[in-house]
């Protein structure tokens, strides 16, 4: 059975008041883009009717499209004011990419896997995103053309946190980062003079953040 575009925006509607509002996320620019962006158009086909979840969902690769609560919390975590140059580590749906484009200024997103890149490259491009760059390529170096960043958001487990990232924060920038082999936190990062200050979240399970051979 297929579901209506009307459905779907009614399923967005109850997936930010059930699974995300009542967990505490209450930045209003947050709840605007999980309300806008269409999750199930980042998802396989045949898992559509699954979109608005309480869960991640296979896309192919061995790679996921997070739970929504977590893809909310992040971007709150990042504390975004509207104007910031985002760099986000790991592209693959484009579904966390397209929520950071609902609110800040420009978006450079990363992903190793090519056939992700692509496909996210190309929906993106359709849904009239005009605001994101994205490439293939090893987002454990960043992106150094383009640095400094306002904010990084890396979308994969890291062992640990890597060096090339954390110098291409802009003073002030906030990196959010899961990191861990088996268990995992979720790390806000703090470029602050002369230091970085490291602030523990939650436990998080996410895919490993991969480097290109």
């Amino acid at each position: 059975m297929s579901v209506t575009e009307d459905e779907f925006a009614r399923l967005r509607g109850e997936m930010v008041e059930v699974q995300i509002r009542a967990r505490g996320v209450n930045d209003e620019r947050v709840l605007a883009a999980m309300r806008k962006v269409p999750r199930h158009l980042f998802v396989p086909e045949e898992l559509r009717t699954f979109a608005y979840g309480d869960e991640p969902l296979p896309i192919g690769e061995g790679q996921t499209i997070s739970q929504p609560y977590i893809v909310a919390y992040m971007t709150e975590a990042l504390r975004l004011s509207g104007e910031e140059k985002v760099l986000e580590v790991g592209t693959g749906s484009g579904y966390q990419t397209a929520v950071l484009a609902e609110i800040v200024r420009q978006v450079f997103s990363i992903e190793l896997v090519a056939t992700l890149s692509d496909r996210a490259r190309e929906l993106l491009k359709l849904l009239g995103y005009a605001n994101i760059i994205t490439k293939t390529g090893d987002g454990t170096r960043g992106w150094e053309e383009n640095a400094p960043y306002d904010a990084i958001m890396v979308t994969a487990a890291a062992r640990e946190v890597p060096k090339k990232l954390k110098e291409q924060l802009g003073p002030k920038g906030r990196m959010i980062i899961p990191v861990g082999v088996g268990f995992q936190e979720l790390f806000l990062i703090s470029r602050e003079p002369g230091e970085f200050l490291q602030k523990k979240l939650l436990p998080v399970r996410f895919v490993p953040l991969i480097k290109a051979h």
